[in-house]
């Protein structure tokens, strides 16, 4: 069996590595503003959300535009998983205040809205028009992204994923043009995530990771970046949990949540993310929790075609079963995902959130046609996505 030592020795191809410009570092929220005034903010929109109202870190930060002179239009009637129709309302919002650079203060349902306005402001129709590769071709607004969960990599990716109202479904939207020009990540804004929140995108950032590393699309650039993350993840977490405002700990969840950020947006991910899509755009439920799901499932069945990329994963993780063959390691690695999953709270099965045995014809139906499938490392038959759902259940 061919692991990923030997791939690596295949004949070298050239790679593209995509990535916005990062600031990194405690207190570093006021150096948004000042990107936005760089990016030739007049009207700038800020995304954001009720929580991060309520939270006070709008008004900090509307309070650093207005030392850089700006003053910002604000909307956040946007809930989770963000709907069709809530981004045609945020695009009327931006039209109607003449905006120009587009900023987004939230998690990853706040940016994916916010790069969905920016599609509409360049492109106009529908946001569902743009579902796929490259399909939104006119250059979009400037974008300052200042992450506010640590795990979505959405402030650093080419993705928009937004959901489907009429179908019940999320579709991915993928273009080099939706990497933002800046994102900020000050480890600060991470201690005011709810306890869910905090371990749905923290298993959000480890899925990640582990995908982008298994991907077809990976190349050495993204490795190492993917691997780190699932380290730190790994490490740092629960910790989180335990001590939400250790500095520490928060950092290290800032970081791996932007190394996996860059591995998944150059690697593109799997069959677990495009399982997790259906099942949060029918029940509308946090990704990152259907992620610590599904993952051992795929991870099992990725590795019974080829287990050797997850001896790297493995060692990562401080798994002596790195040392034994790969199938022993892969299953060492679905097993420890599954114990930190239930460490930080996710149920053990699909079910517990409301999926029935008779949604899951429908769920592999949509997940077959996902875009992250196509480099899921092994491909799946309609019967044997179905078995996945199941045996997630």
């Amino acid at each position: 069996m061919t692991g990923r030592p030997d791939a690596r020795r295949e004949v070298p191809r050239t790679v593209k590595f995509h990535a916005p410009e990062i600031v990194f570092g405690l207190g570093s929220l006021q150096e948004a503003a000042h990107a936005a005034a760089r990016l030739g903010a007049a009207r700038p929109m800020l995304v954001t959300d009720g929580g991060l109202i309520e939270a006070g870190w709008v008004d900090e930060f509307l309070g650093c535009l207005r030392d850089c002179g700006l003053t910002a239009t604000v909307w956040h009637d946007l809930t989770p998983n963000p709907k069709d129709h809530e981004i045609a309302n945020g695009y009327q919002r931006y039209r109607e205040n003449d905006c120009d650079v587009l900023i987004a203060l939230g998690g990853g349902s706040v940016i994916d809205a916010t790069k969905g306005v920016a599609v509409l402001a360049s492109n106009g129709g529908d946001i569902l028009d743009y579902e796929g590769v490259d399909r939104a071709t006119a250059p979009i607004p400037p974008l300052v992204m200042i992450p506010t969960t640590s795990g979505t990599g959405a402030d650093v990716s080419q993705f928009c994923i937004v959901t489907d109202t009429r179908r019940g479904t999320k579709i991915t939207i993928i273009g080099r043009s939706l990497v933002p020009d800046v994102t900020v990540i000050d480890p600060r804004l991470l201690t005011t995530m709810p306890e869910w929140l905090n371990a749905a995108t923290g298993l959000d950032a480890l899925t990640h990771g582990i995908e982008a590393f298994v991907s077809l699309a990976h190349n050495p650039l993204t490795d190492h970046h993917a691997l780190r993350a699932v380290g730190m993840v790994t490490d740092n977490l629960a910790r989180t949990i335990e001590d939400p405002y250790g500095m520490d700990a928060r950092t290290a969840m800032a970081q791996a949540s932007l190394e996996a950020g860059l591995a998944f947006t150059n690697a593109i991910l799997g069959a677990a993310h495009a399982m997790s899509h259906q099942v949060g755009g029918l029940l509308d439920l946090p990704h990152g929790v259907i992620n610590g799901i599904l993952l051992p499932h795929v991870i099992r069945f990725n590795a019974s075609t080829d287990a050797g990329p997850f001896v790297d994963i493995a060692r990562s993780l401080g798994l002596d079963e790195h040392r034994g063959t790969p199938e022993e390691a892969a299953l060492a690695v679905a097993d420890r995902v599954e114990q930190l999953a239930r460490e930080v709270g996710v149920p053990p099965g699909l079910g517990a959130l409301g999926v029935r045995e008779q949604d899951l014809d429908r769920l592999a139906r949509f997940a077959l046609r996902d875009a992250c499938m196509s480099t899921n490392p092994r491909t799946a038959s309609h019967r044997q996505m179905v078995e996945l759902y199941r045996a997630a259940l």
